[in-house]
């Protein structure tokens, strides 16, 4: 029998590694350098000493979140090995008691008890870890932790981020410094949450509102602490 053409569909479950990391790394990148300016700022120090600052935050910063993703998604990934050796080793120890424990997952899945028997054993005949890893563990290739992918992504898009508000510093007047900081970290932040939204197939609105918001609470607080020790001294 000849088959028909294959229908072919966009999903962006592949992005879901990089996004989540680029997304978080720009986004703190934005609000902590521009949190951190706001705050420095509103302590009354210079236009000089706050870009220094802000230029110190962007290199903590942004190994911080490289570091911090390797360890984390590390951590996953060493997980995710630790399961899949397990499941070989059952597999080699008592591959029949695999398979009817795989049956009965299609069978909670809703196939029939007879049809869910042979898709588990001809998964397992083709690739027996790869179906246990991908039904009973979920584990798959399109969502396994790539720690270096997102160390890589985090550090790039918080520098990236950063940037931008420290661009705005190295540009706007000393006397305005402070709105025209938060003004524009507050744009920048809903261009982020809008574009993550479109890319992730989520909504527009609700994705720059949240970023927005956040955003602008760390920097409401910050400057208040930043005024408040500028006060004391």
């Amino acid at each position: 029998m000849k088959l028909s053409h294959r229908h072919t569909e966009r999903h962006r479950t592949d992005r879901i590694g990089w996004l989540r990391a680029a997304v978080l790394g720009a986004n703190d990148g934005i609000v902590s350098t521009a949190s951190l300016v706001v705050g420095v700022a509103a302590a009354h120090s210079s236009q000089g000493s706050i870009l220094v600052a802000g230029v110190a935050g962007l290199v903590a910063g942004a190994m911080s979140m490289a570091a911090g993703e390797y360890v984390s998604v590390h951590s996953q990934a060493d997980t995710e090995k630790a399961d899949l050796s397990r499941e070989r080793a059952e597999l080699e120890r008592d591959p029949a008691a695999e398979q009817r424990e795989l049956t009965a997952i299609y069978v909670t899945r809703g196939l029939k008890p007879g049809l869910a028997q042979q898709v588990a054993e001809q998964l397992m005949a083709h690739d027996a870890i790869g179906a246990h890893a991908r039904d009973e563990l979920g584990i798959s290739e399109t969502l396994s932790a790539r720690p270096v992918q997102a160390a890589l992504a985090s550090a790039a898009s918080f520098a990236v981020g950063a940037v931008l508000p420290l661009a705005v510093t190295a540009l706007a007047p000393a006397q305005g410094l402070i709105p025209w900081v938060s003004g524009t970290s507050l744009v920048f932040l809903a261009m982020l949450g809008v574009v993550a939204a479109r890319v992730g197939g989520a909504g527009v609105l609700a994705g720059a509102w949240r970023v927005t918001f956040w955003g602008a609470l760390a920097m409401a607080i910050t400057a208040a602490v930043g005024a408040l020790f500028g006060a004391v001294v």
